[in-house]
């Protein structure tokens, strides 16, 4: 690995004399790892990710795509230093929180965000660019969550709503340092210039999304590089020109992590993942006045459908309607989703139910998928193999199905993957065309999966 004599330089006057043993770290292979959704029990014989508590290292990485639960939500591949998101959040805010994840694709921390928060919390997962915004929309349905809206705005939109967020997460773009062993594109991008263009975006971006966060709200900052001009230095920016203050982290020694003045960094050669800055700071800046909605309910409309109110698991639930497409919803969250829908044209909000065509209602696969499934036995279900699994995952008719003309549930281990309509002779398969494998098995399906599912 050919690495620029600027980011040796840099990185030496961070790691003094640990810089060998970094170098050398380099140029071992990544660790592989998970993170466990909690919708679902599992057992996993791995090491335990000490800072996580669903987080497991992978023996060796394994083709996740062939894996059916992970397309089911079942589990989410992430690395293993951005999941002490989690400790932060279970050690530091324990309550209610209406939260944005600003800078949220492909969905790694919002979906973590939702297991770790107080369960009545509410998660915005937003993204600035559309076409990782859909992978974003795509990975929190799979998740299965009602919790949750996914937008597609840019930060200084979320000014329409002054001081709606308790909690804002920003993993901001960055120049990339903490993936040079994982992406070696990462190091032909990098140089001097990129830094400091980074370093400015970063700020900018904090900055247009501040009024959004009360005072006395909790900002978490993270980069996946190491140089302190997108670390440290934007820190004390945000403490002397936004407001606010860090909060003291109390860490274990025997992690690795390597604590400074402004934050907590995560070495490869110290720490069992990848390159990582992560802070925590609460606004001690006055904050402008929350905006009162005058228009109160009027964005969000309610709707009845007997197919779809089975699965409301009781009276504190709703359906609500955007279009021609049906949202379950928890009705605690009435007054946010309604402005929500107001100031942002949120791509998906709630469970997205499915779609009504004429006096037909076509049940979407974020449905299948979400954490309602528990509470229905009403429904008619074909559990498959994997090979016929992965055919389903691909798109193509399964050759299982029964006589009765109805939606039935397909599963695989009994875990919920989509739904086909079965039409007697044969099966439509309603499994969303923009999610569906890719690759080429040639029928032949290798199973490997990291979960034992009880």
């Amino acid at each position: 690995m050919f690495l620029p004599l600027t980011f040796i330089e840099q990185t030496k006057s961070l790691l003094h004399e640990e810089w060998d043993a970094f170098a050398d770290a380099l140029q071992k292979p990544a660790p592989v790892s998970i993170r466990l959704n909690d919708k679902w029990n599992a057992s996993l014989p791995y090491d335990h990710i000490a800072w996580c508590d669903s987080g497991y290292y992978l023996p060796k990485r394994i083709i996740f795509t062939l894996d059916p639960l992970f397309h089911a939500g079942a589990y989410y591949v992430q690395e293993a230093s951005s999941q002490f998101l989690d400790y932060i959040i279970k050690h530091h805010i324990r309550h209610p929180v209406i939260a944005l994840d600003l800078c949220a694709a492909p969905g790694g921390k919002s979906t973590l965000l939702l297991n770790a928060l107080h369960p009545s919390s509410f998660l915005v997962s937003n993204e600035i660019i559309h076409s990782r915004a859909n992978i974003l929309s795509e990975n929190i349905q799979k998740w299965g969550n009602s919790n949750v809206a996914v937008t597609n705005r840019q930060p200084k939109d979320f000014q329409r709503l002054p001081s709606l967020f308790d909690l804002l997460v920003i993993d901001v773009p960055c120049s990339g340092e903490g993936m040079f062993r994982k992406d070696p594109d990462a190091i032909q991008e990098w140089s001097p210039s990129n830094v400091a263009q980074c370093a400015i975006r970063q700020r900018d971006i904090v900055s247009d999304a501040w009024d959004a966060l009360k005072e006395g709200g909790w900002l978490i900052y993270s980069t996946c590089t190491y140089n302190q001009e997108e670390n440290e230095k934007n820190i004390r920016w945000i403490i002397e020109e936004l407001g606010a203050e860090r909060i003291n982290i109390t860490i274990d020694d025997t992690w690795g992590i390597t604590v400074s003045d402004e934050g907590y960094r995560f070495f490869p050669h110290k720490a069992r993942g990848e390159g990582l800055f992560i802070t925590l700071l609460r606004k001690t800046a006055t904050a402008p006045k929350a905006s009162k909605n005058k228009m109160a309910h009027h964005g969000l409309l309610f709707a009845q459908h007997d197919y779809a109110k089975q699965f409301l698991p009781d009276q504190q639930w709703g359906i609500g309607k955007t279009g021609n497409f049906l949202f379950a919803f928890h009705k605690q969250y009435q007054e946010i989703i309604t402005q929500i829908i107001q100031a942002y044209s949120p791509l998906f909000i709630g469970t997205l139910m499915g779609e009504i065509k004429g006096k037909d209602f076509i049940p979407h696969t974020a449905l299948a998928l979400s954490k309602l499934m528990l509470y229905t036995q009403k429904v008619q279900t074909i559990d498959l193999d994997v090979s016929e699994a992965v055919r389903f995952l691909q798109k193509e008719n399964i050759s299982q199905f029964n006589e009765k003309k109805e939606y039935q549930l397909i599963t695989f281990r009994h875990i919920p993957l989509g739904w086909i309509k079965n039409l007697g002779s044969r099966s439509n398969n309603l499994y969303p065309s923009a999610w569906h494998i890719r690759m080429k098995t040639n029928g032949a399906t290798i199973y490997e999966s990291p979960l034992l599912i009880s």
